[in-house]
C-alpha cells in the first residue's frame, strides 16, 4: 500500500482549502487505482500528511465520501473503499461517473437500444396529435435555444411524448431507471450550445420518420441523435 501510495503525487492543498477540494484529492487517489474495492485506506495520520490537512477537516472530507457511500468507515478498524455499483450510489452520482467515466458509454448505448426500440413501436402507433405536440415542442425549443432550462424540458418531453406514443407499457419501467442514471449526463450535455442546436435538427429528423410511420428510420433517427451528442460531448466532434 505504502509503495502505492508513494507513487501517487497529491496535490498540496493549504490548510484553508474547502472540504470539497480534499475530498477531490481523495477520489483522485481512488481512480489513479493505488485504492482498490475492498480495501483500506491509510491512516488518518497518513492522510493528513499527504494531503496537508488538518486531521479535523480530513474527517469531515472522510464523512462526506461515507455519506455518499464510497467509503466504509469502520470503528475501530480503519476505513475501506465500497463497491461503487450506480445502484449503491445512486443519490450521488455525478461522484460515480468521475470515478468511472466509462458508465457514461454504458448509459448511451442503453439509450440508444431501448430509446429505438420505442421509436420503432411508436411510429405503429404515433397519432396525428402526438406529431404535433412533437412539431411544438421543437418549435418552442428552437425559438428558446439559449434558455438552457427551457431547452432542457422541451428535450426531455420530447423524448416521454415518443415513449408514451409507443404504447408498450413495460418499456418505461426500464426507461425511468436509465434516465435517472442519465439526468446527470443530459444535464452537462444540454449546457453544450453546440449540442443544443445539433439537438434540433435531430429532433426534426426523428419527427420525419415518425410522420412517415416509418419504424426503421424512427429508430435510425434517435441512434444518431444519442451517438451525435455522445461524440460532441466526449470527443468535441462537429456533427456534420
Amino acid at each position: 500500500m505504502n509503495d502505492l501510495l508513494n507513487q501517487y503525487a497529491f496535490s498540496n492543498i493549504k490548510r484553508s482549502s474547502t472540504v470539497e477540494r480534499i475530498v477531490e484529492n481523495l477520489i483522485n487517489l481512488i481512480k489513479s487505482s493505488s485504492i482498490q474495492v475492498g480495501e483500506k485506506l491509510p491512516s488518518e495520520r497518513q492522510l493528513c500528511e499527504l494531503i496537508g490537512v488538518s486531521r479535523p477537516i480530513l474527517r469531515e472530507a472522510l464523512k462526506a465520501l461515507q455519506v455518499m457511500n464510497i467509503i466504509d468507515i469502520r470503528q475501530g478498524a480503519g476505513t475501506y473503499l465500497k463497491n461503487l455499483e450506480p445502484g449503491d450510489v445512486v443519490e450521488h452520482l455525478d461522484i460515480v461517473f468521475h470515478l468511472d467515466s466509462s458508465l457514461y458509454h454504458d448509459l448511451y448505448e442503453a439509450r440508444r437500444i431501448l430509446e429505438a426500440g420505442i421509436a420503432r413501436i411508436a411510429a405503429h402507433n404515433i397519432t396525428d396529435e402526438e406529431l404535433t405536440r412533437i412539431e411544438d415542442n421543437i418549435s418552442q425549443a428552437a425559438a428558446c435555444i439559449d434558455n438552457e432550462a427551457f431547452f432542457f424540458e422541451q428535450d426531455l418531453e420530447l423524448h416521454e411524448i415518443i415513449m408514451k406514443a409507443s404504447g408498450n407499457r413495460v418499456l418505461p419501467v426500464f426507461m425511468q431507471s436509465v434516465n435517472k442514471l442519465a439526468l446527470i449526463m443530459r444535464q452537462k450535455t444540454n449546457a453544450m450550445s453546440n449540442i443544443r442546436h445539433n439537438t434540433i435538427k435531430d429532433h426534426r429528423a426523428i419527427l420525419m420518420a415518425l410522420r412517415n410511420r416509418d419504424p426503421e428510420k424512427s429508430a435510425v433517427a434517435i441512434e444518431d441523435h444519442i451517438r451525435n451528442v455522445e461524440k460532441v460531448f466526449f470527443y468535441e466532434t462537429e456533427v456534420e
